[in-house]
């Protein structure tokens, strides 16, 4: 019990620090992302800085997906959870799995049929397989070896729910579980309190968040992870997703298409304490056709409120920001007008922050970073078009 307690008091350290490093880093593929998208709006296709710019935005994402591997490991990343069917989900990426490992390695499939689906986030899955099956190769290294990707299912009581790296909040019950084992080096106990730390890495420099995240989506889908190894045998890494009730429904998020030529009307506020974002952020919906009212934090934000008072349509707020965070300035603005419209932005899932808001008629959420095409998708369905 006391090394689990230090484990996840490390945990909760680490994740905080990730989730606000990624909070920052956010703001500023914004900024990136949003000028990037706009010059490309403004310049001919066949202009030769079109490829640049095309290239800018393509490294922007793949940045945008570090930080969101970052959240997950804080355990705030946000998810588009819907029915998953694990077997089937290994059987597609079969191909690819065989790709990844060492071509001395033998890759063994044994998934069982007439599963219960989980539900989850289909990229994040994918994702734990990778992150897993690369450490299995690397553990057998330039030696013949053997790994194995298993689908089954397990009855779980909460003795052995206590065992796992995750045992807080945990359920017993039915639970699908994903096991990669490999022939490998294994690990002493030593290594093993280690292999959950951020860039920790028994080879060279650390070069990704590796397990750490795995541990991070785990924890987020609600699921445990049990961790098998010796040193000479080999490990094996056992991921564990509740079951899904057959009642249970989940839709997928479908994207909106942009809206082309769309225009509004009327007076935002837009809060956030990062002025480059804030400058790009006002220069688009001027663009639009909106008088922007702008604020470095909450108490301005109030303030100017104050100041204007029901000319304004829309608040945009970003959630974190110094001397008064988006929450404390929601409760403000609802004080001075009960109907106030603020729509927030975030770095962290859709679901934390709903939870922070939960019957207090939040207009809306947007996901950082979004681009202005997500920003105008908003707006569109919140504001009368001119």
């Amino acid at each position: 019990m006391e090394r689990q307690v230090k484990q996840a008091q490390k945990m909760e350290s680490l994740g905080i620090l990730a989730g606000g490093i990624a909070h920052d880093f956010n703001n500023l593929l914004m900024v990136v992302l949003g000028h990037a998208e706009l010059a490309l709006n403004r310049i001919p296709p066949m202009s030769p800085a079109h490829e640049n710019i095309t290239e800018i935005t393509i490294a922007a994402r793949r940045a945008a997906e570090l930080c969101r591997q970052m959240l997950a490991y804080a355990g705030k990343a946000s998810f588009s959870l819907e029915r998953v069917e694990l077997r089937e989900l290994v059987e597609e990426m079969a191909g690819l799995l065989k790709t990844t490992i060492s071509k001395k390695a033998i890759l063994n499939l044994n998934l069982e049929r007439g599963l219960p689906p989980v539900q989850a986030d289909p990229s994040q899955i994918r994702q734990i397989m990778m992150n897993l099956l690369i450490n299995a190769s690397e553990a057998i290294g330039d030696r013949s070896g053997v790994i194995t990707v298993s689908v089954g299912a397990t009855r779980c009581d909460e003795e052995y729910l206590q065992k796992t790296e995750l045992p807080e909040d945990l359920v017993p019950g039915l639970y699908v579980h994903l096991e990669v084992t490999d022939t490998g080096s294994g690990m002493d106990p030593d290594t093993q309190a280690r292999i959950f730390e951020p860039f920790f890495t028994t080879k060279f420099t650390g070069r990704g968040l590796g397990l750490a995240a795995v541990l991070g989506i785990v924890h987020a889908h609600k699921g445990a992870l049990k961790v098998y190894s010796d040193p000479g045998k080999g490990t094996t890494f056992k991921i564990l997703f509740p079951a899904l009730e057959d009642a249970m429904k989940s839709a997928r998020t479908k994207d909106s298409s942009p809206l082309a030529g769309w225009r509004g009307r009327g007076t935002i506020l837009l809060v956030d304490d990062e002025v480059s974002l804030i400058n790009m952020e006002a220069r688009f919906l001027e663009h639009l056709g909106f008088t922007v009212l702008t604020a470095a934090d909450g108490q301005q934000a109030v303030d100017l409120y104050r100041e204007w008072g029901k000319e304004i349509d829309l608040v945009l707020m970003d959630l974190l920001m110094p001397q008064m965070d988006g929450v404390e300035a929601f409760g403000e603005l609802r004080k001075l007008n009960p109907d106030v419209r603020v729509v927030l932005s975030s770095g962290y899932s859709d679901e934390d922050v709903r939870s922070r808001f939960a019957g207090k008629s939040l207009a809306g959420i947007l996901q950082k970073p979004y681009t202005p095409a997500r920003l105008l998708e908003t707006l569109a369905g919140l504001l009368p078009k001119r």
